[in-house]
C-alpha cells in the first residue's frame, strides 16, 4: 500500500509539473507576441527549444496573420480564433497565455470576426525569425521521422545561416540515424562557401558518409569552372567514392530482389517438383493455383472490410432466360489491428482453397494421365484456360488491388540498401515452408510413402501402399503451396486472371535445373534463377533480354547435366 501511495504521489507531481511547464510556455508565447526587438528574438529562440506543439501552432498561425490582439481596459491580450464559426462568421477567442476563452462581464464567451480584431503584425525580419524558430522546433520533434524531414529541408536550403541551428541540435540528438543526417546536412550547407578549407572538409565528410543525396551537388561543384583546383579535386574524389557506394547498393539491392523472387519461385516449384517427380504429370494449370491463392487473399480482405459480392452470367439460356447467379458475402467491417490481421487468416485459407482446387483437378483429369506427359500437358493447358476465364467471370478482366497490412508496408535500410518488409516476410516464410516440407518428407509416414512411390511406384503398390491416395494427398499439398505463393504475390503486385502464367515457365525451369523431385535442388535452382534474372536485367537494361540470357544459360547447363543439379537415382528411373 505504501509503494502504491508513493507511485500515485509521483504521478500527481509529474502531472502537475507538466501542467506548470505548459503554463510557463504559454505565458512566454503570449509575451513574445507583445515584445519587440532583441527581447522578442530571444523569447522565440527559447521557445524553439521546447518542442511543444502549442508553440508550433501559435507560430504557424502568426506567420499566416491569424494571431490577434483583444484590447480591454488598455491591455492588449494575444488571442487565437477557433476554427469553428457561427452563421455570422464569428468564432470564440482563446487567450494564448492560458488557453482559456475570452469572457465578457457576464462570463459568456465572446465571439469575433477576423475583421473586428487587430492582427499581430509581422515584417520580413520577424517572419525570418519565426521561420527559424519553426525550423528549430521541428528538430526537437519527438518523432524521428519528423526530425529527419526537418533536417532534410534545412540541408537543401543552401543557407549557411542554418548551420548553427543544426550544430546546436547535433549536441542534443541521440538517434544515430538522425545524427548522421545532421552531419550530412551541415556538410551540404558548407559547400559553395567562401572558406575553401571548410569546403574540402565538407566534401571529405560527405564522401565518408557515402552521401547519395549530395552526389549531384558534388558533381556540379567539380565541373564548375569557378571552383578552385583543390576543391575541384576533392569534389571529384568524393563523387568517385559515392559512385562506388551506389554500385554496391545497386548490387546488393538486386541480390535482395532476386532472393525475394527466388523465394516465390521456391514456394511455387516445391509442390511442382514433388508432383512432377511422383506422377510424371506436366501440370500447366499449376500457375492457376497461384491465382487461386491470390484471389482468396483478395476475398478475405474484402470480408474483413465491407464484404464481397459478385455476379456471374453463364453463356447459356433456358427458354430465352440467361443463366447466372449472384453471391454476396457480408463483411466484418473490421478496423484497426483486427483488420490488419486479415493476411494472417488469408495465408492458411489460400493454402486450403488451392489444395481443394488441386484435389478436384487430380480427381477429374490428372488421375487418368499418370506417366503420360504429353497428354497431361495438353489437358492441363486447357484446364488453365478454363480457370482463367472463370476468374474473369467472377472477378472481372481487370486487375484487383490487395492492400498490404500496415506491418508489411514500408522498408528499412542497411547501408542505404532498401529492404521492403513484404519481401523480407516472403523470404522468411519461404524458409519456413522449405523446412516444413523437408520435415513432411523426411520425418512423417506420408513423406515415407511419397518417397517410396517416387522411387518405384510398382514396388510400393506391391507392398500395400495406396498409391492413388498418395497421389491425391501429394497433388493437393503441391497445389496448396502454389496458393501460398499467390498470397505472397498479392502483397508485391496486382492480382489478375493471368497472374500464374507469368511464373509457370520459370517454375518448370527451376524444377528441371534443380533436379526433378529434389528439394535441395529446388532451393538452389530457385535462388540461382531468381537472382540471375534480376542481375541480368540490370546488366542488359531490358527485362526481356535478361530472361533470354537466363534461358540460354539453362539450356547450356542442361546439355552438361541433363538430370539437373541433384538428380534422383533409382532402379525405376535409370
Amino acid at each position: 500500500m505504501k509503494s502504491l501511495y508513493f507511485l500515485l504521489l509521483f504521478l500527481a507531481a509529474h502531472t502537475a509539473a507538466g501542467a506548470e511547464n505548459d503554463a510557463v510556455i504559454r505565458q512566454k508565447l503570449a509575451h513574445s507576441v507583445i515584445a519587440e526587438g532583441e527581447e522578442q528574438r530571444q523569447l522565440l529562440g527559447e521557445l524553439s527549444d521546447t518542442g511543444a506543439k502549442i508553440v508550433h501552432d501559435v507560430l504557424l498561425a502568426w506567420t499566416r496573420d491569424n494571431v490577434f490582439f483583444y484590447v480591454s481596459g488598455g491591455v492588449k491580450t494575444p488571442i487565437l480564433l477557433e476554427d469553428q464559426t457561427d452563421a455570422e462568421g464569428k468564432a470564440s477567442a482563446i487567450r494564448i497565455a492560458d488557453g482559456k476563452p475570452v469572457l465578457d462581464e457576464n462570463q459568456k464567451a465572446l465571439r469575433f470576426g477576423p475583421t473586428e480584431l487587430a492582427a499581430a503584425e509581422t515584417d520580413a525580419a520577424l517572419r525570418g525569425v519565426i521561420q527559424q524558430a519553426l525550423d528549430t522546433l521541428a528538430l526537437a520533434n519527438p518523432d524521428p521521422d519528423a526530425r529527419e524531414h526537418a533536417i532534410q529541408k534545412l540541408g537543401n536550403s543552401h543557407k549557411l545561416k542554418n548551420v548553427p541551428i543544426l550544430q546546436a541540435r547535433l549536441a542534443q540528438e541521440t538517434d544515430s540515424t538522425v545524427k548522421r543526417m545532421i552531419y550530412e546536412a551541415i556538410a551540404m550547407l558548407q559547400l559553395g562557401g567562401a572558406d575553401h578549407q571548410v569546403e574540402i572538409a565538407a566534401l571529405q565528410k560527405l564522401a565518408a558518409l557515402k552521401s547519395i543525396g549530395s552526389r549531384d551537388m558534388i558533381k556540379a561543384l567539380a565541373e564548375s569552372k569557378s571552383t578552385p583546383p583543390e576543391v575541384s579535386l576533392a569534389a571529384r574524389q568524393a563523387a568517385e567514392s559515392i559512385d562506388e557506394h551506389i554500385k554496391a547498393v545497386n548490387f546488393f539491392g538486386t541480390i535482395f530482389r532476386g532472393l525475394s523472387l527466388g523465394s516465390i519461385l521456391l514456394v511455387v516449384t516445391l509442390g511442382l517438383a514433388i508432383t512432377f517427380g511422383l506422377m510424371g504429370v506436366i501440370n500447366m494449370a499449376h500457375g492457376e493455383m497461384i491465382a487461386v491463392g491470390a484471389y482468396t487473399t483478395y476475398v478475405v480482405q474484402n470480408i474483413f472490410g465491407s464484404g464481397f459480392a459478385c455476379s456471374i452470367n453463364l453463356p447459356f439460356s433456358v427458354f430465352g432466360h440467361p443463366l447466372g447467379f449472384s453471391l454476396h458475402l457480408p463483411g466484418l467491417n473490421a478496423t484497426g489491428a483486427f483488420y490488419e490481421s486479415y493476411f494472417l487468416f488469408a495465408l492458411p485459407l489460400s493454402f486450403f482453397m488451392a489444395a481443394l482446387a488441386g484435389l478436384a483437378l487430380e480427381r477429374s483429369v490428372i488421375r487418368f494421365l499418370y506417366r503420360r506427359p504429353l497428354e497431361s500437358l495438353l489437358a492441363t493447358w486447357g484446364v488453365s484456360m478454363v480457370m482463367q476465364q472463370l476468374f474473369r467471370m467472377i472477378f472481372g478482366a481487370n486487375n484487383v488491388q490487395v492492400s498490404s497490412p500496415h506491418w508489411l508496408q514500408g522498408h528499412f535500410t542497411i547501408n542505404d540498401v532498401l529492404l521492403g518488409y513484404n519481401r523480407v516476410f516472403v523470404i522468411g516464410f519461404a524458409v519456413l515452408i522449405v523446412i516444413g516440407t523437408w520435415l513432411l518428407l523426411a520425418r512423417t509416414s506420408l513423406g515415407l510413402l511419397i518417397r517410396a512411390v517416387m522411387q518405384n511406384r510398382d514396388m510400393a503398390a506391391c507392398l500395400g501402399v495406396r498409391t492413388n491416395r498418395v497421389n491425391r494427398m501429394t497433388f493437393a499439398f503441391g497445389s496448396g503451396l502454389a496458393g501460398l505463393a499467390g498470397a505472397f504475390l498479392s502483397q508485391i503486385g496486382n492480382v489478375g486472371p493471368s497472374l500464374g502464367q507469368s511464373y509457370i515457365v520459370d517454375s518448370f525451369m527451376t524444377v528441371v535445373v534443380g533436379g526433378v523431385g529434389s528439394i535441395v535442388g529446388t532451393v538452389y535452382a530457385s535462388a540461382g534463377i531468381g537472382t540471375s534474372d534480376q542481375i541480368l536485367q540490370q546488366l542488359t537494361g531490358s527485362p526481356v533480354t535478361g530472361k533470354i540470357v537466363v534461358l540460354v544459360c539453362i539450356i547450356l547447363f542442361l546439355q552438361w547435366k541433363p538430370g539437373g543439379l541433384f538428380a534422383i537415382r533409382s532402379r525405376s528411373l535409370d
